[in-house]
């Protein structure tokens, strides 16, 4: 096949332990090899692909080197663990990655003893390796820990909490500082700055010859070697001085396309090393394969694409998507609002605001990778008078879930949370998959929470939230294209707390909160020709309820049913707590509630996540039949 690479060396390695009789040359080879691979399968699979090119080396360096899965070798985020899953016995289902029953696109435990801890967001190796080196310490299973973060991720609190704790216990601990100068968008801050600047006063050729000069010292006198790299370095710049006072040793930086450099680096450190240590590598995201290096994003998520051109293979939009209906309509009220700014942390692409910092830069903050501090400025930002729109996908606002309960709800303070990726993703799986945001939203005092039907219904809700200043205020919509309904050039404020009636039925309901309606109507459509004519709402809000649509579907009604994209504690949580107090049950009224069960559900195409969720079409109907005790009608109908 044409898309196969020539691969003698890589054919011969099916584990780890297949590498260690290679020469140093073979490993450079196995690594060119390598990367002809991962850009072969990630143009039939899609995926995150700049990431893996750029640590290639690294990824064959650390598996010759280290004794893995002894050794315990920790891809933070884990976009770049593709080569690592080829070399770990997975290259035969490379071609499955991100699929329905295939290999998942970021480490996962449950798949190798190779990915000794999942990962998906950013941030965590440290933290993780630390844990795995105390473990080691205390009598549980040995070997190295190694963490390899990149330079966004350094963007994150989380990180330094790690270092400032791992310096101050001193165990052996070896951090390799994946340093490309760019995440997935590039990276913003005073640490990226620091990083840049680690190297950017002399040409990096000269750090390179220096770093070299000095390794090569370090195998025999080792302290005297060391002393010596970090002096020629210390007396460039101020390099490694950071890392230092938190308590690291600090080696670097170090060419990180260089196998030379990185094998007798990690050969030293592995012989040596002592305490916690920092391995600072240079990289290219994207390196090896032209379009990569020459896109904007460095070929971060491609869909499948044409390994000769890099041209990706993206089907034609037939609605625009949710995402880009989000930012539109942000910008029209910037443009009329001065107060009017947008937060994101370090996905200005992702969730749509790459516009809005175009034409308002002063008022557009990436934050980096730091969604506690995201959801605290624009706390300042909204009790300092000014009206924020705090932008981050469903799974990453969980990680400032304190800070919107204590900076934000407490003082009812009105920062809009724009909630992307909400309900289930596809490729990404169960890390990415907005399942919680209405659970732990809404049950916070004073926080209005919406959710979107179609991106009409969005269009009203961003209106909605620009307009609300008296506290907190959340609306929720998913990944992927609308519905191709008529988008109104100039919304109105939907009224807080007020749903819509869909379709008038009769004897039972289907009250729906967020883009399930179109399954929840076409579930009706098959419903009439069996003669059933259910009533349909909108419920648009989680928080507050429409008691009076509720108690009105309830009284009308012998059955009630909500359907949502979310986990239990949600929405149809909150309706069954307001029919139960109201006294509603007391009179025979038949609820149910239709949610995400009770699973992590791992990637697939969006339809198979929503048919192991049961909630398509076929499953609501199924479900109405069922409360109404009518039996589903067979082939015997007339």
């Amino acid at each position: 096949m044409s898309d196969q690479p020539h691969t003698p060396l890589l054919d011969r390695v099916h584990t780890p332990e297949d590498m260690k009789g290679l020469s140093d040359r073979d490993l450079r080879q196995l690594a060119d090899e390598l990367r002809a691979e991962t850009i072969s399968a990630v143009s039939v699979t899609g995926g995150h692909l700049g990431a893996g090119l750029g640590v290639i080396e690294m990824t064959v360096a650390l598996h010759a080197v280290f004794d893995a899965p002894k050794d315990k070798i920790i891809w933070d985020v884990s976009h770049q663990c593709y080569p690592h899953k080829i070399l770990t016995g997975r290259r035969d289902r490379i071609r499955t990655l991100r699929t329905e029953g295939g290999l998942s696109g970021f480490t996962k435990r449950s798949e190798s003893p190779y990915d000794p801890f999942g990962a998906a967001h950013s941030s965590t190796s440290i933290s993780a390796g630390l844990g795995f080196a105390v473990a080691r310490d205390l009598g549980g299973e040995g070997g190295d820990a190694i963490a390899v973060i990149g330079d966004g991720a350094l963007s994150a609190g989380m990180a330094y909490e790690a270092m400032n704790n791992a310096g101050h216990l001193g165990k052996r601990l070896i951090v390799i500082l994946n340093d490309n100068e760019m995440s997935i968008a590039p990276p913003t801050g005073a640490m990226s700055s620091y990083l840049s600047r680690l190297y950017a006063e002399e040409p990096f050729q000269e750090f390179k010859a220096a770093a070299k000069g000095a390794m090569s010292l370090l195998p025999e006198p080792f302290r005297e070697g060391a002393k010596r790299a970090k002096d020629v370095l210390k007396h460039m710049t101020v390099g490694g001085t950071l890392f230092e006072e938190l308590g690291f040793s600090y080696l670097g930086p170090i060419d990180g396309h260089d196998m030379e450099q990185l094998l007798s680096v990690l050969r030293t450190v592995k012989a040596r090393a002592d305490g916690p240590i920092l391995i600072h590598a240079i990289t290219k995201k994207g390196k090896g394969y032209a379009p990569a290096e020459r896109a904007s994003d460095k070929g971060h998520a491609t869909a499948k694409f044409d390994m000769v051109t890099g041209e990706q293979k993206k089907s034609p939009s037939n609605a625009p998507s949710y995402t880009s209906v989000f930012a539109e309509s942000l910008l029209k009220h910037a443009a009329k609002d001065p107060k009017i700014c947008a937060i994101t942390a370090a996905m200005p692409d992702g969730t749509g605001l790459s516009k809005f910092m175009e034409r308002y830069a002063s008022r557009c903050f990436d934050v980096g990778i730091a969604e506690q501090h995201a959801v605290t400025f624009s706390a300042g930002l909204a009790a300092g008078g000014m009206r924020p729109f705090c932008a981050l996908y469903s799974t990453f606002l969980q990680r400032g879930y304190d800070q919107v309960v204590h900076d934000v709800a407490i003082q009812r303070l009105p920062v809009r949370f724009a909630i992307d990726r909400a309900g289930l993703v596809g490729a990404d799986g169960a890390t990415h998959a907005g399942a919680f945001d209405v659970g732990f939203l809404a049950n916070l005092p004073g926080f209005v929470v919406m959710a979107a039907a179609d991106e009409a219904e969005l269009v009203r809700m961003v209106a909605t939230a620009a307009a609300h200043d008296e506290g907190p205020i959340a609306f929720r919509f998913p990944r992927g294209e609308g519905v191709g309904v008529e988008i109104p050039a100039d919304a109105a404020p939907l009224e807080i707390g007020k749903g819509r009636m869909i379709r008038e039925g009769s004897q039972v309901a289907i009250l729906s909160f967020g883009t399930r309606l179109q399954e929840v109507m076409t579930a009706c459509e098959t419903l009439a020709a069996k003669g059933i004519n259910p009533t349909v709402a909108d419920a648009r809000f989680a928080k507050p309820l429409d008691r009076d649509l509720i108690l009105q579907l309830a009284a009308d009604h012998e059955a009630l049913i909500c359907v949502e994209e979310g986990a239990v504690g949600g929405f149809g949580s909150h309706v069954a707590q307001l029919l139960a107090e109201e006294g509603v049950f007391d009179h025979g009224l038949k609820y149910r509630s239709m949610v995400l069960p009770d699973i992590f559900i791992d990637q697939a195409g969006p339809k198979a996540m929503y048919d192991i969720a049961g909630l398509n079409a076929e499953h609501i109907e199924a479900k109405l039949l069922d409360v109404l005790g009518v039996a589903r009608l067979g082939s015997k109908t007339a």
